[in-house]
């Protein structure tokens, strides 16, 4: 998992929990990495999970949720760093329909090896998308979060229906996007 998803992942406990909570989960955890991260370097995906297990009994707020939270500000971290996607997609339902045929090429370029979710699209019509999450993560919950944020960051007022179709050994999820009012 690229290190940029670390590195976020820290900066929220911090800003949102402190510099405490951040030592006290890499002491709990005690990663293979140490704790020490950089954006553009690649970590097991199991130390996030025992971040977000650590913070879950820690905070008392369930995985899930801690899960969404993190997706939304990991979303405001993309725009910072990405401004171009955002700006050349101009809207919340072409941005989303590009993630899988423009995104994560650029990102395979960059890091040939990373598992990146497969993302595909159905347009039921100008106001609702229907975007097909695959992954061998458990991460829905964190495109539900990078879709909430986007769509605030795009001023769109949207409602998600989000259906799980399987979980194992194969997350699958069908997120129905519809844009309100």
């Amino acid at each position: 998992m690229k290190g940029i998803v670390f590195t976020e992942f820290m900066a929220l406990v911090e800003e949102t929990w402190g510099l405490k909570c951040v030592d006290d989960l890499i002491g709990i955890v005690n990663p293979e990495s140490g704790g020490a991260y950089t954006s553009v370097g690649t970590y097991e995906y199991a130390e996030l999970v025992s971040y977000i297990t650590a913070l879950s009994e820690r905070t008392g707020i369930d995985a899930p949720t801690l899960i969404l939270t993190f997706g939304k500000y990991l979303a405001k971290a993309f725009m910072k760093q990405y401004p171009g996607y955002f700006r050349d997609a101009g809207d919340l339902f072409s941005l989303l329909k590009s993630i899988d045929n423009h995104i994560h090429i650029e990102v395979q370029k960059l890091s040939p090896n990373a598992m990146l979710p497969s993302i595909t699209y159905e347009e039921q019509d100008e106001n609702t998308l229907i975007l097909h999450y695959q992954s061998q993560r458990q991460l829905a919950d964190l495109a539900h979060g990078l879709i909430l944020s986007c769509a605030e960051f795009y001023a769109t007022e949207i409602d998600i229906e989000r259906i799980s179709i399987s979980s194992i050994p194969i997350t699958k999820e069908r997120f129905t996007i519809r844009k309100i009012g």
